[in-house]
């Protein structure tokens, strides 16, 4: 069944399931193809294994293959499936064999799986196949039974919304069919049924099968499709302890089975007390890659006192179960005072279950020379910190000499050397140096200030026990200076990391667009990781597309912004996956890319140069989690602020129609009127009217017609520019000419009005559309000449004012109204001018005068003049980018 991703119809995914190689799984897959073709459904093989047995050859004469893609591989040609020539052919249903598969280096995915995920979000059904041995959280189990590892894996998660087909037979029967031949050539048929094809190996595979299978039907009742009351509450916890550094991988895998079968949430916690540790570090890394492949949420918390911050956090966050794991190997020294780690967790959480996972650490063997190179004295030392420490404690000498010569006494000569210590464990890196200052500041004071002088023997009573004491209280003091330091980094490492998320979390909420967004970002991830960023907010399909580039080294931009990189950004806008360097897909991009997501729609993605020296740490995508997920919040409000202002464009646009029409309402029947009357009188006078009342009326109509055309002309133009349908070309005019051809036109029509022009001296040019602007002015003249009431001269003043020129229309006559006035501040927004008179009204000339203007980039404004009369004026910036 199909279910809705990204807005997309998902393809579903069937898997042939098996125990063991030869149960019938391929043979199975396409049977049921046949049957889906019979059924009318369009069926392609996309890739299937060789295979020696005629039957399963046979089924697949009549089927679609879509050709395999040919790579080199360690100078041997290998056949893989082309994902993009089955994305390209769009069939309904494709048939992959071979689930577990590792691609070929060079590859688009390192896994077969991903492939296939590809293939589903492309709304494509898919049928394929998988050993049971090949699921991750069962790879330990069946390494244990067979004694074979198998690095082949496809997580469980994979699993979640696929269909699994049980394809089972008798061990002993497919024990017969290996000895036949009908699996594996002779040769290789009897190396199987020495090692892994044994009967009690097959038996206890089919078992761990079929358990499986029926676990995954058993997610049909998941939590999410039950009652509230009827849901199993708790959380697990899978502790990756130093205690059980060889064991992680398998407390992982036995949590990820619990937590499947309980249907609970699960994390995996580090606490980390030591630095430098850095093969502890690497494999938490890779724990952590295995821990979320499994469904896990994965956390590092920093601590000196990790037992206690672990029972912490595990009261704190409900932790019903935790998982621990204990080495089997019995240690030669046993603690005396400090109870083991299980007996702690128990007695401090008496609520909480605690799970013990047994293992056998197998120690890496290490060459003599590895040994030997990993001992020397400068993986240990620094010279530098080696000469502090020794100066600092020459010096704490000398200040012990001058108290000694001042009489201060023994006890504050120690004084002097443990502040020497702390000294010396503030101002060098590691316990080492600390230690070693412990111990020599002792073995000097004893030297020179302990009776016999220069000499290490002791003969006074009782300072034995005063160095043993001195050297203890040096020893502790210095570690805890030392731990106090580490911990006064890591808070202000916190700390940093911390007012990074708030200010760039501040920031984003007082941004007003998009590129505010995005140049925030770029600029606190490229301060904080010291790398190269690029934000792309659409998908760069072209060379036009939309990004930022945050630079960190001027030569790295070409490495973000070539045409590969633009394709990996792209397929990550896509699919919604992180692809690039440090993932399994596109591994061979510069960049490490990651999509921001809010409610399955990618609303942008992030690139990360990222180089093998350098690559981004297990906290930095943590880091990156929590930042993609304030930018989906902030991407999210701003597309919804966008399509609110689009909605309240839009009003406006239909209230300014409304406007437009119901003030063209009046102003058109007017001159319709006039003409309907006019021809009346002369059709039914024909004959009786003087020659020139005729040639009267006929110039009425003439002139009412020619003021409907403009009219007309005026509107077209006017709803135009409104929807953006129409751009206002601008060329260099003449102001002169303008102004001199509106007011030949005004006067043709009011041949008894005087009008007087004043106009620069120099010839002005402004970009402008001259037949709409020349409509501005006759519609400013006509106005004031038909609503002034009075017969005084009308003055066009035209001026050149810093970047703009400005046009001026005043009359001497009424002035507006004070509805006008405030129509003009308002831009002509909310109800329609009322008209002036009975004639054709005010309002909608200076709104159609208004969009002109501004589709110019100008303004009009209006106003009285205290003399008398009405002044409306207009200005049009005097460059085109104006």
């Amino acid at each position: 069944m199909k279910y809705r991703e990204n807005g997309q119809s998902r393809g579903s995914l069937k898997v042939f399931f098996g125990y063991a190689a030869g149960v019938g799984k391929t043979y199975s897959m396409l049977r049921e193809a046949w049957e889906q073709k019979d059924g009318g459904r369009d069926v392609v093989v996309g890739y299937v294994e060789p295979h020696a047995r005629p039957e399963t050859l046979a089924l697949l004469d009549g089927l679609e293959q879509l050709p395999v893609k040919e790579m080199s591989y360690r100078q041997m040609t290998l056949a893989e499936f082309d994902l993009d020539q089955s994305l390209f052919r769009q069939p309904e249903l494709i048939l992959v064999d071979e689930l577990a598969h590792t691609n070929v280096t060079g590859s688009r995915n390192r896994k077969r799986y991903q492939d296939i995920q590809e293939l589903l979000r492309a709304g494509i059904d898919v049928y394929t196949t998988m050993n049971v041995q090949h699921m991750e959280s069962l790879n330990d189990i069946v390494e244990s039974i067979t004694g074979v590892h198998v690095s082949e894996t496809v997580p469980d998660s994979f699993f979640e919304e696929a269909l699994i087909k049980l394809i089972d037979v008798e061990p002993k029967e497919l024990i017969g069919r290996l000895a036949a031949g009908k699996i594996y050539q002779p040769e290789n048929a009897k190396r199987a049924m020495a090692h892994f094809f044994t009967e009690e190996n097959l038996s206890l595979l089919r078992e761990i099968a079929i358990r499986k299978t029926a676990d995954h039907i058993g997610l049909d009742n998941r939590p999410e499709a039950m009652p509230m009351k009827k849901k199993v509450q708790g959380k697990l916890l899978v502790y990756l302890g130093p205690q059980a550094r060889g064991g992680f991988e398998k407390c992982l895998r036995w949590t990820a089975r619990l937590a499947t079968a309980l249907r609970l949430d699960w994390v995996a916690l580090a606490i980390q007390d030591e630095e430098g540790d850095a093969v502890l570090q690497r494999q938490l890394n890779e724990s952590f890659e295995l821990a979320e492949k499994l469904g896990a949420e994965t956390l590092t918390l920093n601590s000196d006192d990790p037992l206690s911050t672990l029972i912490h956090y595990a009261k704190i966050t409900g932790i019903s179960d935790i998982v621990i794991g204990k080495n089997q190997q019995k240690k030669w020294v046993r603690p005396i005072f400090r109870k083991e780690l299980e007996d702690v967790l128990i007695s401090e959480l008496a609520d909480v279950d605690i799970h013990i996972i047994p293992y056998l650490e197998e120690r890496p063997k290490q060459s003599l020379q590895g040994a030997k190179r990993n001992w020397q004295l400068k993986n240990w030392l620094s010279t530098r910190d080696l000469f502090k420490s020794g100066m600092l404690l020459v010096a704490g000498t000398l200040f012990s000499e001058l108290f000694l010569y001042w009489g201060l006494g023994d006890q504050n000569v120690i004084i002097v050397y443990l502040f020497t210590v702390l000294v010396i464990s503030r101002v060098t890196a590691g316990y080492v140096y600390g230690a070693l200052s412990s111990i020599v500041s002792v073995l000097l004071f004893n030297w020179f200030f302990v009776e016999p002088l220069f000499s290490l023997t002791v003969y006074k009573a009782g300072y034995p026990i005063t160095l043993i004491i001195m050297l203890s209280v040096a020893l502790i003091t210095s570690n805890m200076m030392i731990r106090v330091k580490k911990q006064a980094v890591e808070s202000i490492e916190k700390e940093h990391r911390m007012e990074v998320i708030y200010e760039l979390n501040q920031h984003l909420l007082g941004s007003e667009n998009l590129a505010d967004i995005v140049s925030l970002t770029t600029g606190y991830l490229g301060r904080m990781l010291e790398k190269t960023i690029i934000f792309y907010t659409e998908k760069p399909e072209s060379l036009n597309a939309s990004y930022e580039v945050q630079l960190y080294q001027s030569q790295d931009v070409d490495r973000l912004t070539s045409e590969d990189e633009r394709g990996v950004a792209n397929w990550v806008f896509n699919n919604g996956k992180v692809a690039g360097f440090g993932s399994d897909t596109l591994m061979g991009a510069n960049g490490y890319y990651l999509p921001i997501m809010s409610n399955g729609q990618v609303l942008g993605v992030i690139g990360i140069l990222s180089k093998k020296e350098s690559p981004l740490s297990h906290e930095n995508h943590n880091f990156l989690k929590l930042i993609t997920s304030q930018l989906s919040l902030a991407l999210e409000g701003q597309q919804l602020a966008d399509k609110q202002q689009r909605i309240m464009i839009e009003n406006e646009k239909e209230k300014m129609r409304g406007n437009l029409l119901r003030a063209i309402s009046h102003d058109l029947r007017t001159p319709l009127t006039g003409i309907l009357g006019a021809s009346s009188a002369m059709l039914e006078n024909k004959g009786k009217l003087s020659a020139e009342l005729e040639i009267q009326l006929l110039n009425d109509i003439k002139e009412d017609s020619e003021w409907l055309i403009r009219m007309v002309e005026n509107l077209l133009s006017v709803t135009r520019i409104d929807e953006g349908t129409m751009r206002v070309k601008k060329v260099p005019e003449a102001v002169e000419e303008i102004v001199g051809a509106a007011v030949n036109r005004i006067r043709k029509r009011f041949k008894h009005q005087t009008i007087k022009v004043v106009a620069p001296s120099e010839l002005l040019l402004v970009p402008m559309d001259g037949k709409l602007i020349e409509q501005v002015l006759i519609n400013l003249l006509e106005n004031g000449i038909k609503h002034s009431g009075t017969i005084e001269a009308i003055e066009v003043t035209v001026e050149s004012k810093e970047n703009e020129a400005v046009f001026t229309v005043s009359d001497h006559g009424l002035g507006l109204s004070e509805m006008t006035l405030e129509k003009l501040q308002n831009n002509f927004q909310g109800e329609p001018l009322i008209p002036v008179d009975n004639k054709r009204g005010l309002g909608i000339g200076l709104s159609i005068c208004q969009t002109i203007v501004a589709a110019h980039g100008g303004n009009l404004t209006g106003e009285n003049n205290p003399q008398g009369g009405a002044v409306l004026r207009f200005s049009l910036p005097l460059r085109e980018d104006g």
